[in-house]
């Protein structure tokens, strides 16, 4: 089967600090492919504004042009509404049945994932590649490993990657006050968020 890693987001803006977690993650835990799949609307952030799905889907696909292991999955914006990643899974499935699909998540979301619409069936279906955050330790994770029982745990990995610590809230605040997010972003990311004149 073909081992597809997923990394969900807003990517608002995607940034660089996402595709070193991407190839790390691709390289350490024998991925095939990274697709990434910006999300309409995470349920975690509702009543949240994000920047248009246009925008957001445009940057994703300039910042992994370059990257032939790289994919774009538009799956999430084109369904609208809340993201949620067990509906995700089922409509990925039935079209790739010949998918393993792992998801890319941080250790906060690994945190939070009894919270998750049917998280049980979901870690069932795929793995979850989990990568260190800062502020988070992976003692925490591997102590609700033991909480969810071997059956369940099984299909959680830790992949400790090197990073870059960025977080795509701080960029906007950041762009918001002029200042330069090159080298933050990909150059042709940069480039968009200027002629766009995104977060200014």
């Amino acid at each position: 089967m073909t081992y597809i890693g997923i990394l969900g987001g807003t990517f608002d803006p995607i940034h660089l600090g996402h595709l070193a977690l991407a190839e790390g993650v691709r390289h350490l835990a024998g991925l095939d492919r990274v697709l990434f799949m910006p999300n309409y609307q995470p349920p975690h952030k509702a009543g949240v504004l994000v920047t248009p799905a246009a925008h957001r889907a445009a940057m994703v696909r300039l910042a992994i042009a370059g990257n032939p292991a790289f994919g774009y999955c538009g799956l999430e914006l084109e369904r609208e509404g809340p993201s949620y990643t067990i509906d995700t899974v089922r409509a990925l499935l039935a079209q790739r049945p010949e998918w393993k699909l792992a998801f890319l998540v941080g250790m906060d979301s690994l945190l939070q994932i009894t919270s998750w619409r049917e998280y049980e069936t979901l870690l069932t279906l795929v793995d979850l590649l989990v990568v260190n955050r800062p502020g988070f330790s992976t003692d925490e994770g591997r102590a609700l490993l033991h909480r969810l029982g071997p059956t369940l745990g099984q299909r959680i990995r830790f992949v400790e990657v090197p990073g870059v610590a960025v977080a795509s809230r701080d960029l906007r605040r950041l762009a918001s006050q002029g200042y330069s997010l090159r080298y933050l972003v990909p150059d042709p990311v940069a480039a968009y968020l200027a002629e766009h004149q995104l977060y200014s």
